[in-house]
């Protein structure tokens, strides 16, 4: 169906059916009231028991404030920036990090080139082996 549109719901409409179903009434009325899957009101609600209103995101990919902002909220730990400053390594570890990285490279393709070195050759020029079965023509 590639002309299907998904509705977009405000933040606001996800808070209020979450409301109604915490207040008591069922997701499946809820659901047909508002015209929606009831699964999709059980993603809101998990969502807000989670992290309460401001976790009711809506459809898309957020902007970079607010998404760091819904980790936080949401105590997923520390975001990049913040690892990255609290860990700032050593100019010199960092290079020698790099070389020993190169130095793997190197190694792995040195070991590769001398497999195939000590690989015994192909066997070249023949009509190759017999066929594992005869053929279906008497």
């Amino acid at each position: 169906m590639p002309g299907r549109r998904f509705r977009v719901f405000s933040r606001e409409f996800k808070a209020a059916a979450v409301r109604r179903i915490r207040a008591g009434e069922k997701i499946r009325a809820v659901a047909d009231e508002l015209g929606v899957r009831a699964q999709l009101l059980y993603t809101w609600l998990d969502y807000y028991e989670q992290g309460g209103p401001e976790a009711l995101l809506p459809r898309g990919r957020p902007r970079k404030a607010a998404a760091l902002a819904r980790r936080q909220l949401l105590g997923q730990g520390p975001t990049h920036q913040q690892r990255q400053s609290a860990s700032a390594p050593d100019p010199r570890v960092a290079e020698l990090e790099r070389k020993v990285g190169q130095q793997a490279v190197e190694l792995d393709f040195f070991k590769e080139a001398l497999r195939h070195v000590k690989a015994p050759a192909r066997p070249s020029g023949g009509g190759g082996g017999t066929a594992s079965s005869r053929s279906s023509t008497r």
